[in-house]
């Protein structure tokens, strides 16, 4: 399902979002000097075990690093999904 998922960086929001079936997840940001505080991540219920969560966080995570950025991840599911994909660990705070 995520293969041809489209996500846009809304800035006045400051999010990360995509919408699918009319329902629209998000994972939201605060920026804090040169770092970029991932506080939110937001699916609804009917896009839930799409792989839509993970699908935002590796785009944030992706533009951080292509915008070298330090990421704090207040949201546990930002969180998580670094634990389990190292490679983003050297963006960590």
């Amino acid at each position: 399902m995520t293969d041809n998922m489209t996500i846009s960086h809304n800035k006045s929001a400051k999010r990360f979002e995509t919408t699918i079936d009319g329902k629209t997840g998000y994972i939201s940001y605060q920026e804090q000097g040169q770092s970029l505080v991932f506080d939110h991540t937001i699916v609804p219920q009917a896009l839930g075990g799409r792989g839509v969560g993970s699908a935002l966080v590796k785009h944030a995570l992706d533009f951080a690093r292509d915008e070298h950025k330090k990421v704090i991840p207040q949201c546990s599911f930002v969180a998580s999904y670094m634990k389990k994909h190292p490679e983003y660990l050297n963006l960590k705070v």
